[in-house]
């Protein structure tokens, strides 16, 4: 499902390199992914 989300441009870089992912995209469903798990 496209979604738009205003996110910090430094916020989501700094994820993307310390995941080591290649995209945005990538970076996000795997923050989303453990934000979930820590609060289940």
């Amino acid at each position: 499902m496209p979604t738009n989300l205003a996110i910090d441009d430094q916020l989501i870089e700094n994820a993307r390199k310390i995941g080591k992912h290649k995209t945005k995209k990538a970076a996000v469903t795997e923050a989303l992914k453990e934000y979930i798990q820590r609060r289940k």
